[in-house]
């Protein structure tokens, strides 16, 4: 991926965005107490990406800010990507009443809107903390890759290899895990990363609406602080909502850049044409 010029910029991008997010708080003190002589500054050599409606740097709060949602987007990706690649797995090698039972539960998840529902749990369940948070997006999350994945295994399971490991009776354990996914590894690896993508918005949405309690300088918190102290009607408040736009749409850039380059490496054919 390092000799991709798409999958070095991309990751570049992502350890840029890991190291404030996890080591940046270490350096930068969290700033607690208003400055009424500071609201809303504009950028300056003391505050680089200017001050929020209490006088606090946006710098110190977006460093300070990152943790809780990168957190949330990986557990929430992971979550939705095993389930996904479980059901679907099952489903498309086991077939007959198997795959009809678990395509049913498949088809009737995606009739359910996803974000309105996410909403309406958000106010019923207390999301008092990432883990939990992550948990129920993941949990929404799967049912659109399972039937991705399925269709795949379908095709796979056509291949003379495959047909040989059922002819050897080596299991469906091996078969899943040795013969068919290791296969699939770079369409995983890619739907991994556009769930983190997608789990990114639903939380940012979800912190946005004042449904999720989460730390004062969650990126999504500094967005929903900004709208309603009226952020957007104040020209020299602009910085504080485009400052967590701005880390947002970075780290949903670096990780489209990386799939774009995982693309390029698991497959050979446009590895060779590129080379």
């Amino acid at each position: 991926m390092w000799k991709n010029p798409s999958g070095k910029i991309g990751m570049l991008l992502l350890l840029f965005i890991l190291g404030i997010s996890y080591i940046g708080p270490l350096l930068v003190p969290l700033p607690k107490n208003a400055d009424v002589d500071s609201i809303y500054q504009p950028p300056s050599l003391n505050h680089l990406l200017g001050t929020n409606y209490a006088g606090k740097d946006n710098v110190a709060l977006i460093i300070h800010g990152g943790s809780d949602l990168l957190f949330v987007a990986l557990v929430a990706g992971l979550i939705s990507t095993t389930i996904a690649v479980v059901v679907g797995a099952l489903s498309g090698f086991l077939g007959g009443k198997v795959d009809s039972f678990l395509m049913e539960v498949v088809n009737i998840w995606l009739t359910i809107p996803q974000f309105p529902l996410l909403v309406v749990l958000a106010g019923l369940i207390k999301l008092n903390s990432s883990l939990t948070l992550a948990f129920l997006i993941g949990i929404l999350s799967w049912p659109g890759l399972a039937r991705q994945i399925r269709s795949q295994i379908l095709s796979l399971k056509m291949r003379d290899f495959i047909e040989s490991a059922i002819l050897l009776d080596l299991g469906i354990v091996h078969i899943i895990t040795k013969e068919l996914l290791p296969n699939m590894m770079s369409y995983i690896a890619i739907s991994l990363v556009f769930s983190m993508t997608s789990a990114i918005f639903q939380q940012t949405g979800l912190v946005f609406l004042g449904l999720v309690p989460l730390a004062g300088s969650n990126w999504g918190v500094m967005l929903s602080l900004a709208y309603s102290k009226g952020a957007i009607f104040n020209s020299n408040a602009i910085w504080n909502v485009l400052a967590p736009v701005f880390m947002i749409i970075l780290f949903e850039l670096s990780l489209v850049m990386i799939a774009r380059s995982m693309d390029d490496v698991f497959n050979p054919r446009l590895r060779t044409e590129a080379l």
